[in-house]
């Protein structure tokens, strides 16, 4: 199969051949239709995850078609549409027990525990716990998309940070997920204020329902700006990109007793990045972490896909050919870009 390959971190990445996958005893291999480009991805590729070892293939969010199973798997079989969260769960911790499988004790990653979804196939593992099947009329580009991106924000928007109607949800970065988290707080009822430096992304928000912007670009302190625009500050606020920069805004954002949900990943090796405690700690702050979604929450937001509510396919704003993700990868450290570019493996 072909794929995209990395031998050192931050290094040249190529589309070369490789060997096809085959499933695990409890896993499956999927023919990769459309693959979502992530800024983790990013983040795997200049070694600032310790899991990922050389060489190898990034990807995570991913949609395609079974094309074998292993001896154990009951659910599944060759032909089904299916997606997968990007973390896959091994159904038996004490996590998995109590249905945290998102945090799961054992869990694996594609693209980073093991070689991903920037190639023609890809190995899943524990197949009965984590895939999930694609609705019928569903393209694979949209799906692709859920599995990261708008899973993620939707936890961390719904379930996480607990939206309310009529609140006020602050954005920090307004790439995939961030939009992703504009479209579900807005659709939630909530007045959602949006941050980011780039006009195409605010101009993005502002059409999934972002009642104000802040460009980042030309405001000295986003915090205050949103403090101002909100009357006192967010009741909730994400950083939906994962810097120090955007993690301190979001907390200082706030209100008194508001909520932020930290939603992307930061850039130092140990994850670890200044937080105004003192703040948390006068307003009686609640700090949150979102990592994905389980499976098994999933019928919950793709009903309210089905319905039109929200709308994922309207991230989609670039699809290009395997060969061009090399570049596409490497431009994500300088331009993380506004929604979501997917990948398609079998295009030329």
């Amino acid at each position: 199969m072909r794929a995209v390959v990395f031998e050192e971190y931050g290094g040249p990445a190529e589309v070369r051949e490789v060997p096809d996958p085959v499933p695990a005893g409890h896993g499956a291999v999927v023919r990769v239709e459309a693959t979502g480009l992530c800024r983790s991805d990013w983040h795997g590729w200049m070694g600032h995850d310790p899991d990922v070892t050389l060489p190898h293939v990034p990807g995570h969010e991913l949609a395609g078609v079974v094309e074998a199973v292993g001896e154990r798997v009951t659910g599944w079989r060759p032909g089904d549409r299916v997606t997968v969260p990007f973390v896959c769960a091994c159904g038996g911790c004490p996590s998995c027990a109590a249905g945290d499988q998102q945090v799961c004790e054992r869990q694996t990653q594609p693209g980073f525990h093991h070689w991903g979804s920037f190639a023609q196939y890809v190995a899943l593992d524990h197949a009965d716990v984590n895939l999930v099947a694609i609705p019928d009329g569903m393209a694979y580009a949209t799906a692709a998309a859920l599995g990261c991106r708008f899973a993620t924000a939707f936890r961390a928007v719904v379930q996480q940070g607990r939206v309310a109607a009529g609140e006020w949800v602050a954005v920090h970065g307004c790439g995939g997920v961030g939009l992703s988290a504009v479209m579900i707080a807005a659709a939630s009822g909530a007045r959602v204020v949006a941050v980011d430096v780039s006009p195409r992304a605010l101009e993005l928000a502002r059409s999934f329902g972002a009642a104000r912007c802040v460009d980042a670009a030309g405001v000295p302190d986003t915090a205050a700006a949103v403090r101002e625009l909100t009357g006192g500050g967010a009741h909730l606020s994400l950083d939906a990109l994962g810097s120090p920069a955007t993690c301190a805004a979001s907390v200082g954002s706030l209100r008194r007793r508001g909520r932020h949900v930290q939603v992307g990943l930061l850039p130092s090796p140990d994850g670890t990045t200044p937080v105004p405690l003192a703040r948390a700690i006068a307003l009686e702050l609640e700090l949150l972490g979102s990592h994905g979604m389980a499976a098994h929450a999933y019928p919950g937001m793709l009903e309210l896909v089905g319905a039109g509510v929200l709308r994922p396919e309207l991230l989609v704003t670039r699809t290009i050919p395997l060969d061009a993700a090399p570049a596409a990868l490497a431009a994500l450290g300088t331009a993380p870009g506004a929604g979501v570019t997917v990948i398609e493996p079998w295009s030329r």
